[in-house]
């Protein structure tokens, strides 16, 4: 079928969906020529990377597209609606603070997480080092006194009286001052510093003139903070413009991709990204360059390798758009190669080392039981006393977490452990059954033979024919020790294996995940009251009350009165007449 698939494919530009045994889409990719580069995967020899995307296609889907720039844009929009796991993505780097100056009658410069909250307002960064944003929003506010609050009070706050604010609430600003701050704002952090760094030592010096040492060494504070927040970023080039320089360099199946952000001709950022390739290396360059700027802002100019497949790119983004051969914008590329493969040098081994571990994990569980591990899932039950029966279910794919497949189960069986296995594995199953959703290749479950026995009756019941049983068997000491297969089959496990530490972190995981939930029910439970058994009494009457009385017992002993000074005359009543009730029936 695949086969014949790949005959009927056309010659035009497009993108492709790869698809493994699930339907689940594992990779997207764009194309110029959709037959000869979807047939490129079947044909010829890979490096480890592809070769294990490829191993992983049963299927594929493809869309065509009127030409290369519409393939590159449809390319994005597909990636961040799957999010296929073999394809590198820029993760929104939503979590880097930026500093946003609003344009308004009385600006603010604020550390903000989120681009797109205010849009009349200027942006710069992001800054990857949150502490260094941090030290410049606080160097800037002491050097330009801009509006600090959000909301302005009727009267002039600490920060006037600290000199860092001119007191817009009470005060007449001139809008030319302000224009002024706002216009120096703008160009130390495009780069420009030396206007305010000459301006500071001028005033220090006639301050150590007239002998006011103090405020001399207010102003010398202030030089030593522009010297430290500049000290970093102080790699210049004759250029004034904006300009990025995007550079990568590949070695022992990964990508080292460098941005390096220039403002004014000065360094103020670099971006680094390192993963295994598993594709094209130009391809997934541009692919990310796509991904990156539909997040970021794009600078006057872009400068890339000069590499023929890269030429596209021109189209798509809205700047110049540069393939320097010569001069100091070759020396840039060049530079950014440099760090590129740096990048690669210094934190290959640490990456190879953790991503090989689970490599070889999963491989070790593949040999040793014959069957495939991408998927694998673990369940765990915690009660107390059979109170508050609950499930963890935790989902790792190719021996990594995947966090967003976590489901909780909260269970009706009480202290029966047996059925309780039953009921989650009949729940998480029958689910992925009516709802054609992926299955997990493996079950583990936290317990020895009478746990597998409820799992694998569940998945008899269920005529499902894929899906292995395991159990994690403890020693008498209480500690991991063997595997037990659905055929009650023990397999020991060599401690020092790469496979013993994945499978002791899932155990781990799994179980952090349910007994923390069984202990948010139990709390939930233990912080239920009498009061909740009173008409009216909600979570903020019960709260009004509890503060102002401290103790059920002395909200029963209290007095109509003294009720109604919390709750008023009718809920009051209410409170009073339940507590009076129960004393009687007593």
């Amino acid at each position: 079928m695949l086969r014949d698939k790949l005959l009927t494919l056309p010659n035009n530009p497009g993108c492709y969906l790869m698809k493994d045994k699930n339907n689940e889409v594992i990779y997207v990719g764009k194309a110029k020529n959709l037959k000869n580069r979807v047939n490129s995967y079947f044909h010829g020899q890979h490096n480890n990377k592809t070769t294990k995307l490829v191993s992983n296609i049963v299927d594929f889907e493809y869309i065509v597209t009127p030409s290369e720039k519409e393939a590159f844009i449809l390319e994005y929009n597909l990636i961040k609606k799957y999010k296929p796991r073999f394809n590198i993505m820029f993760m929104d780097d939503s979590s880097y603070p930026y500093l946003r100056l609003t344009i308004e009658k009385n600006p603010t410069l604020k550390l903000v997480r989120d681009r797109k909250k205010i849009k009349n307002a200027k942006y710069f960064g992001p800054y990857p080092n949150a502490g260094y944003a941090r030290e410049l929003l606080n160097l800037l506010q002491q050097l330009f006194p801009l509006r600090k609050c959000n909301n302005m009070p009727s009267k002039v706050c600490l920060y006037y009286h600290l000199g860092s604010c001119l007191g817009y609430c009470e005060n007449q600003i001139d809008s030319n001052e302000i224009s002024k701050m706002t216009d120096g704002i703008v160009k130390f952090l495009n780069g420009d510093t030396k206007e305010i760094l000459d301006k500071t030592i001028e005033e220090r010096d006639i301050f150590a003139s007239n002998m006011e040492y103090e405020k001399a060494a207010e102003k010398q504070k202030l030089i030593n903070a522009i010297n430290h927040v500049t000290s970093d970023n102080n790699m210049q080039f004759s250029s004034s413009l904006s300009e990025d320089v995007f550079a990568y360099s590949v070695d022992k199946g990964y990508i080292s991709i460098v941005g390096l952000l220039y403002r004014e001709g000065k360094l103020l950022n670099r971006h680094l990204l390192l993963q295994p390739l598993y594709d094209d290396e130009n391809e997934t360059f541009s692919s990310y360059l796509i991904q990156y700027y539909q997040s970021n802002p794009l600078p006057k100019q872009l400068l890339l390798p000069n590499i023929e497949s890269l030429s596209s790119l021109k189209e798509l983004f809205d700047c110049k758009v540069l393939f320097p051969i010569k001069g100091d914008k070759k020396k840039l590329i060049e530079l950014a190669i440099e760090n590129s493969k740096i990048n690669l040098k210094q934190k290959f081994d640490i990456i190879s080392k953790d991503r090989n571990s689970f490599e070889n994990a999963v491989n070790q569980l593949a040999d040793l039981l014959d069957w495939p591990t991408d998927r694998i899932e673990l369940f765990d039950n915690s009660h107390t006393s059979g109170s508050n029966a609950v499930a963890g279910q935790v989902v790792f794919v190719n021996g990594r977490a995947e966090k967003k497949s976590y489901r909780l189960y909260k269970l009706s069986n009480g202290n029966n452990d047996f059925a309780n296995m039953k009921e989650v594995i009949y729940r998480r199953l029958f689910n992925s059954l009516m709802h054609q959703t992926v299955l997990p290749d493996i079950i583990i479950v936290d317990g020895g033979e009478s746990q597998i026995k409820a799992a694998k009756e569940i998945v008899e019941q269920l005529q499902i024919e894929k899906v292995k049983i395991l159990g994690l068997v403890k020693n008498d000491k209480h500690q991991t020790d063997n595997l037990m297969d659905d055929n009650y089959n023990i397999f020991p496990i060599d401690k020092q294996s790469d496979l013993f530490y994945l499978l002791t972190n899932m155990q781990d995981e799994v179980h952090r995940f349910a007994i923390t939930y069984h202990k948010k029910l139990r709390e939930k439970q233990q912080s239920k009251s009498v009061l909740d058994e009173i008409e009216n009494i909600g979570v903020k009457r019960k709260s009004l009350l509890l503060k102002k009385f401290g103790s059920i017992k002395k909200i029963k002993e209290a007095t109509l009165e003294q009720l109604s000074q919390v709750l008023g005359p009718s809920i009051a009543k209410n409170v009073y007449d339940y507590f009076r009730k129960e004393q009687r029936d007593d």
